[in-house]
């Protein structure tokens, strides 16, 4: 495993880490700690040092999941969590100090631990960013020892770009990957020089990028591939990374093409990423530990070669851009 620092938290950690939205099972299924318990310590085992979850995975059950691992490993591991997405409605109006301090303490609660390492606002709605009094709690938190860092996650550019003049802000977490490439503009350079983490999530656009899919795959009903395609649940940026299916599916056919000797193209994905300084980690999901296993395969691919990465650039110019680019 190859470690990065992770801004000015200061945190050493892994390149690829875990994200655990589907972490005790697919999308949308009952959670399974069996499942969880068994890929959390995989993770660990192969050299993961850094494992994001939220309050609202699996209603608190991966929070809890995560906190059983940390407490019975001797390895240090990092823990992100994240507040915000189970206020009712979730609105500008709703982000109170008082409602966001109860969710700290909840996933304390959740985790059985006295600190977090990192917390991290939920994509919580763009007026959020201009409140001051929201990022100064976090700062009062840290003085009472319940955090270590405060971090955002963010839907848009523009979110993170607001978020990160905010000094108390150490991370960000955004969607980043080959068919959604307009971090890699102004947001990287403006984080890097304020020393600000950044930890790429949705890094295989909700799988399409692993070239597994084809028009034939159906998904169950309660999986957000299924329902959320236009957003009708959430922001349609955080499912196929805001792609048309068929469109995504095309691309994926091209990028074949560049890399004709890989079956699974999941690593080469992930590898893309890592070419970018700028990144401090990945965090793709898992839902059983053959995923976990694809994922680390990240490791041993070579860096795209120069001709491949400006071909990579070119199907997302003629495919992707014009209807993804400009709207996170």
């Amino acid at each position: 495993m190859n470690y990065r620092k992770l801004g000015k938290t200061g945190f050493t950690v892994s390149e690829i880490s875990l994200g655990t939205w589907q972490v005790g099972g697919k999308w949308g299924d009952p959670f399974s700690h069996d499942n969880a318990d068994r890929i959390l310590n995989e993770a660990v085992d192969s050299g993961i040092n850094f494992i994001d979850t939220a309050d609202v995975y699996g209603d608190g059950e991966s929070e809890k999941a995560v906190g059983r691992l940390v407490r019975s490993r001797s390895e240090q591991i990092f823990v992100a969590t994240k507040c915000g997405r189970r206020l009712q409605p979730h609105t500008n109006e709703a982000y109170q100090p008082k409602a966001l301090r109860n969710f700290v303490e909840d996933s304390l609660r959740n985790m059985g631990l006295e600190t977090l390492d990192l917390i991290q606002l939920h994509c919580p709605p763009t007026d959020v960013y201009y409140r001051p009094e929201i990022f100064e709690l976090f700062d009062r938190l840290k003085d009472e020892g319940k955090i270590q860092n405060l971090g955002v996650s963010v839907e848009k550019v523009e979110e993170g770009l607001k978020a990160i003049e905010f000094p108390n802000v150490t991370t960000v977490q955004i969607i980043f990957n080959m068919f959604r490439q307009r971090p890699a503009e102004l947001f990287f350079t403006e984080a890097s020089r304020r020393d600000v983490g950044i930890i790429v999530r949705v890094p295989l656009a909700s799988g399409l990028l692993t070239g597994t899919f084809s028009a034939d795959t159906s998904f169950s009903a309660t999986d957000h591939r299924t329902f959320n395609r236009q957003g009708e649940a959430f922001d349609k940026g955080e499912t196929f990374s805001g792609v048309d299916y068929a469109t995504g599916l095309a691309a994926v056919d091209e990028l074949k093409a560049v890399f004709p000797a890989d079956a699974n193209l999941a690593p080469d994905a992930l590898r893309w990423i890592l070419t970018f300084d700028a990144v401090s980690c990945i965090i793709p999901g898992a839902s059983k530990p053959a995923h976990l296993s694809s994922n680390l395969q990240a490791m041993e691919r070579p860096a795209p070669t120069p001709e491949q990465m400006v071909a990579i650039k070119h199907i997302y110019d003629e495919r992707i851009k014009n209807p993804v680019h400009y709207l996170w």
